[in-house]
């Protein structure tokens, strides 16, 4: 990258190919709205905010659990996304491409709201997902988060799901109601278009088969 041999965006290991490694063997999974909705009703306290936040938003997990209430432009509606954490340390974000402003609509905006008139931490450089636990010094670790999904998928029988599910879900969801894939790379951050169509393309089922049907025969 450094000589100009591949773009300094692009993930080196899409350049390496190992000779008899396995394949992948759970596919990236979508959930559909009525899944997520049944997964929403069994989320409790943070954990119901912090789902609607990663579906509506696309954001990682990283990301999400590192918002801070001075992140949210009340006025003008916008979210800034500028750090990520991971396993309790704060960080940049991924890429460059994902530091950026996002639109918050009225329906969103009043969640959070909700949120924050509902939570004890609330200051402008508190986090958005304080853990009580940690007395608000660092937010709910990732492997809370993994717990309340993992207990909330079991309830609504929607099979397994992971917080990554959420970016999948985000973009099948875009993709089904037909936003074009420019678009698409924009509202989930990516750097390279390739993997807004390879890796997260893919359309929940029920919307392939409705598309299927009104194909011509």
């Amino acid at each position: 990258m450094w000589r100009g041999d591949a773009p300094m965006q692009r993930n080196p290991m899409e350049l390496v190919m190992i000779k008899g490694a396995p394949k992948r063997i759970r596919q990236p999974r979508s959930l559909t709205v009525e899944e997520f909705q049944q997964l929403a009703q069994q989320l409790e306290g943070p954990f119901h905010t912090i789902a609607l936040v990663c579906v509506c938003f696309g954001l990682r997990i990283s990301e999400c659990l590192a918002l801070c209430w001075s992140d949210v432009d009340w006025l003008n509606g916008t979210l800034n996304v500028e750090r990520g954490i991971v396993r309790q340390v704060v960080d940049d974000v991924k890429t460059p491409e994902s530091q950026r402003s996002m639109h918050i609509d009225n329906g969103m905006l009043n969640v959070l709201k909700t949120w924050k008139q509902t939570t004890q931490f609330r200051a402008g450089d508190d986090w958005m997902f304080a853990s009580p636990v940690k007395i608000g010094r660092l937010p709910i670790s990732y492997a809370g988060v993994w717990q309340a999904l993992r207990k909330a998928a079991a309830k609504a029988g929607i099979g397994h799901i992971s917080s990554h599910t959420f970016r999948h879900t985000r973009t099948s969801w875009l993709d089904a109601v037909g936003t074009p894939i420019g678009v698409q790379q924009k509202l989930m951050r990516h750097a390279d278009i390739r993997t807004t169509m390879n890796v997260y393309g893919t359309a929940a089922t029920a919307d392939m088969a409705v598309a299927s049907g009104k194909s011509p025969r």
